[in-house]
């Protein structure tokens, strides 16, 4: 089923970017709390206000680095409002935290893509009488990021884009990037990339891209695991962030929020459309509304368009999940469980991050996101 969006293409965009500035904290009470500050200003506050604590916990949690910061602020608030409970989440990517979570060591795994069939089958025997199931809490995009002196506006393209991480273009001035960018003066030097060493669905929504859009060039698998030639490796969002920043002539791929931490530039995508696409957090939410249902009953994975052409969309974008079970859930966890995620999912919870460079979900899935959490058992 389609997500529709109000209005004309560019309400749209401003509509879903308004979650980001204008949320209604109405989503969560909180009568029994024992709330206070999360952090400076007034959105900690507004937070911690929003949060229904229930029953005190902890859980430990894993996966997904492009949440990372998100869950910064979420685990944050909710401790801050919650005295007595805790949530420990760890990164390392989202294959190592799914791997986690089938062998029952995690309550939720995030992950930046949805749980394959051969990983729900093995999820049923953490999940008794159930299965893991797909939830999504936050939308982002991947940035193209360069560190090239000189060159302050790079577009690329699909094809160009896979050729470039593939080995098949090795110089900044080929002829290629230079049609793509008239004017610019590109380096007569090597191109250094750097890729994921980890197993990260980060990775895996940026092959999605060359895929769909790719003309070709990229003849891989989309997945997890890198498998394109050559480039240098490093781990994490972070750690890939780290080496574009201190090498010349690089180029590599990061969520928005690390590209605006680490202070990096970031390309535009041609994407057929009239102009190039900036990476930018309206321009991704337009492309996350026009998201598809992907999953069957409690599953809710999204379906993204990587090849969209329409004005201002943004293609290269990820859906970030929670990854829980929907039966099976260890009893003294499952009410801090509930609690947590309903925050996340809430409009405060959603408005907080937004203000970290993620792209807060249409309601029309926070709604349905809802609703699941409150069928956990």
């Amino acid at each position: 089923m389609k997500l529709q969006r109000n209005g004309r293409s560019k309400a749209l965009a401003i509509g879903a970017m308004a979650l980001v500035s204008s949320l209604s904290l109405a989503a969560c009470g909180s009568d029994n709390n024992n709330n206070s500050t999360a952090s400076s200003g007034s959105s900690g506050s507004a937070a911690a206000a929003a949060i229904n604590c229930g029953k005190a916990g902890s859980l430990i949690a894993a996966g997904s680095t492009a949440q990372g910061a998100a869950m910064d602020v979420w685990k944050t608030s909710f401790a801050a409002a919650c005295s007595g409970s805790t949530i420990n989440y760890q990164g390392g990517g989202s294959g190592a935290g799914i791997q986690q979570f089938n062998q029952g060591k995690i309550q939720f795994a995030g992950s930046d893509s949805a749980l394959k069939p051969a990983e729900i089958d093995a999820s049923k025997a953490v999940c008794t009488g159930g299965q893991g199931i797909d939830l999504p809490m936050v939308g982002g995009l991947i940035s193209l990021v360069y560190n090239v002196d000189g060159v302050d506006n790079l577009v690329l393209d699909g094809p160009t884009a896979a050729k470039i991480f593939d080995s098949q273009i090795t110089k900044w001035n080929d002829p290629a990037i230079a049609a793509l960018n008239p004017g610019a003066k590109l380096p007569d030097a090597e191109i250094q990339t750097f890729h994921r060493s980890d197993d990260a669905g980060t990775t895996e929504n940026l092959t999605k891209y060359f895929a769909a859009a790719g003309g070709g060039a990229w003849s891989y698998p989309a997945g997890k695991a890198w498998a394109g030639k050559g480039g240098q490796s490093a781990n994490g969002s972070a750690g890939v962030s780290a080496q574009v920043k201190q090498v010349k002539n690089s180029i590599s791929y990061v969520e928005l929020a690390y590209a605006q931490t680490n202070s990096l530039k970031s390309a535009e995508i041609n994407t057929g459309a009239s102009k190039p696409v900036a990476a930018t957090a309206e321009n991704a939410a337009t492309t996350i509304a026009k998201a598809q249902a992907a999953g069957t009953g409690s599953d809710l994975a999204l379906k993204l368009d990587y090849a969209t052409k329409e004005e201002g969309s943004y293609p290269l974008v990820l859906i970030t999940y929670e990854i829980v079970c929907d039966k099976g859930n260890k009893a003294e966890t499952l009410d801090t469980l509930k609690s947590f995620l309903t925050y996340t999912a809430s409009d405060a919870g959603q408005k907080a991050v937004g203000e970290k460079g993620y792209v807060p979900l249409p309601k029309a899935v926070t709604d349905k996101v809802n609703g699941v959490i409150t069928t956990l058992a």
